[in-house]
């Protein structure tokens, strides 16, 4: 009896199971179903095939994004080519006798027994020629294209901009920087295709960067690529009119710079610019030089609004104190400018009828804070200053004569 309770007691509940089963499976097959269709839908679907139900998802590589970013870039990447009129040379012979009038050799030779065809050269006309070359990247459709000053320096020269599609356009110099390698060209075309400009500001070493330019002057558009290998870089260099110049503040790569990339652009991976390539390193293999592009878009503003690009002047000679200098100089502060006068007596700590001798400010004084900033070596009064412009009126808190007080200065502009 008991044997038959158990074998019925066993039965059933093998029945509760597998219904138990079955359901869970159905109401799982609906739940589930039901989910994937949502998350599908929502996504966008995420699964595509043929027939339109599914979507595959590309994994794009490294080298297909530096592909696309080259495709379109170069669209935008020009030439500038330098010409000028330069002096036809010709050759003729002159006969001339190396003894002269000697009245000896005359009498017993002739006039002409030791007359020599002696080569000469004069000038037969002019004619144009190309004496240089860069590279540039347009920044807006109506045709304004940045480039390095040092490119376009020669003002008696000529300047084409060699278009990707082989398009000779005379270009003019509507502006240089007086403080930075950029200069802004312009053609008359419009709906050109433009370069995007990045963020300089916010770079990483080893990020993947691009460099595309004139190189050797002879091979258009050419291609290079590396990593960002250093920031806030300090170089000297010198161009090929024996011009010498300090640049701070650059960016390092080992992408190849060859002669002829000045002023092309230097790239990421999403096709922006993030600087402007103007110089290498003779003496090392890539190793080459980019301005950081925030310098320049300051610059592209200022043109765009006044056609002119143009500086705030406070008027000092200074050095940025730092705690060597606190401690050669004896001084109580280790931040800030100091105001001094350099060896020569041209070399004065305050320009006379300047806006800061206009506020006052004397040989010795140290600016603690420019408009409420700190200035440190990191935080330059270079830097504070060119975030303003010519006529803004900034507050000084300065350290003069051992008391700290708070002054204003109206900006001059740079002439």
């Amino acid at each position: 009896m008991r044997k038959k309770r158990r074998n019925k007691f066993l039965q059933t509940l093998s029945a509760t199971v597998v219904a138990a089963f079955l359901i869970s499976a159905f109401f799982g097959a609906i739940f589930g179903g039901a989910i994937a269709f949502y998350m599908v839908k929502s996504s966008g679907n995420i699964f595509k095939t043929a027939s339109n139900d599914k979507e595959i998802i590309k994994v794009v590589t490294q080298e297909e994004q530096i592909v696309e970013v080259v495709k379109e870039a170069s669209e935008a990447v020009v030439s500038v080519v330098v010409s000028k009129d330069m002096a036809v040379m010709e050759q003729y012979f002159e006969r001339q006798n190396p003894f002269g009038s000697n009245d000896f050799f005359q009498q017993f030779f002739g006039n002409d027994f030791f007359q020599f065809q002696v080569p000469q050269y004069r000038q037969k006309g002019t004619e144009k020629r190309e004496v240089g070359g860069g590279t540039g990247f347009i920044v807006s459709q109506d045709g304004l294209i940045i480039t390095n000053k040092h490119v376009v320096s020669d003002t008696e020269a000529e300047y084409t901009v060699l278009t990707n599609d082989g398009e000779q356009v005379p270009a003019a110099v509507l502006a240089t920087d007086p403080f930075q390698d950029i200069a802004i060209l312009k053609i008359d075309k419009n709906n050109l295709p433009v370069l995007p400009l990045g963020d300089s500001d916010n770079l990483d070493i080893g990020s993947t960067v691009i460099a595309i330019g004139n190189a050797l002057g002879e091979y258009r558009n050419t291609v290079s690529t590396g990593i960002i290998s250093g920031l806030r870089r300090s170089i000297d260099v010198s161009t090929s009119f024996g011009q010498a110049e300090h640049i701070p503040e650059v960016i390092q790569t080992d992408a190849a710079i060859n002669q002829g990339n000045s002023g092309g652009p230097l790239l990421n991976l999403s096709g922006e610019v993030i600087g402007i390539n103007v110089a290498m390193a003779q003496a090392a293999e890539n190793i080459g030089f980019s301005l950081p592009i925030n310098l320049a878009k300051r610059d592209l503003q200022q043109v765009q609004q006044e056609g002119k690009i143009s500086y705030p002047f406070l008027g000092i000679r200074y050095i940025i104190i730092n705690p060597e200098i606190k401690e050669k100089n004896n001084l109580s502060v280790d931040y800030g400018a100091l105001i001094i006068g350099g060896q020569d007596q041209e070399e004065l700590a305050v320009v006379p009828g300047s806006a800061a001798d206009k506020a006052g400010l004397l040989e010795n004084d140290i600016i603690l804070e420019f408009d409420g900033q700190k200035i440190t070596e990191e935080n330059t009064l270079a830097k504070l200053i060119t975030e303003h412009r010519a006529g803004d009126t900034v507050s000084l808190k300065i350290l003069s004569k051992g008391q700290e007080k708070n002054i204003e200065v109206t900006l001059g502009e740079w002439e």
